[in-house]
Order: C-alpha cells, then structure tokens, then sequence
C-alpha cells in the first residue's frame, strides 16, 4: 500500500515537472514583467527538468 502511494507521489512530480517545461512561458507572463520573463522562463523549465528527473527516480527505485 506505501508503495503504491509513494509511487503516486513521484507521477504526480513527473507531471508538474512536465508543466513547468512546456508551459514555461505561459506561466512567467502571468507571474512576471516583460524583463524578467526570459530569466525566469529558464528558470521555470530546469526546475520542471529537475522534478521530472526526482520524480523518476523516486518511482524506479521505490525510495
């Protein structure tokens, strides 16, 4: 049962990381000005690579 729901855990990091990748720019034009929209844009999609990479690890090894 713990693993299912740790397992549940790390998809639902996966698909937040994924957001953050592909609706980057979206989010930052309603977050941000226009200057900080590029910055903040890379910011957004390594840190959606870097939930999508935790999540993955966390439901391949079943931490």
């Amino acid at each position: 049962m713990l693993q299912i729901i740790v397992k549940l855990i790390g998809v639902i990091i996966i698909l937040v990381g994924v957001v953050f990748i592909y609706d980057a720019r979206i989010l930052t034009k309603k977050l941000f000005g226009f200057g900080d929209q590029n910055e903040a844009t890379s910011g957004f999609k390594i840190l959606g690579a870097m939930l999508s990479i935790v999540g993955g690890l966390i439901v391949y090894f079943d931490i």
